[in-house]
């Protein structure tokens, strides 16, 4: 199987740089995904694990 698809590969110019791009995209979601979640408000994150936690009735009155 994998012959197959090397016969393919070889035969498109330029191929050697798909690999490299996909890692390229790769490291730059997972730098920025961590460099987002590191700079994230502590305030929101305690607001946020809060959520389970609060009642329907406060939930309703917040909202309306």
């Amino acid at each position: 199987m994998l012959k197959f698809v090397k016969h393919n590969l070889e035969t498109i110019s330029g191929v050697e740089i798909y690999p490299i791009l996909s890692l390229l995209i790769f490291f730059i979601f997972f730098v920025m995904l961590y460099t987002w979640t590191m700079t994230y408000k502590s305030e929101k994150i305690n607001e946020l694990s809060n959520i389970p936690f609060s009642d329907e009735a406060d939930e309703n009155n917040t909202n309306s």
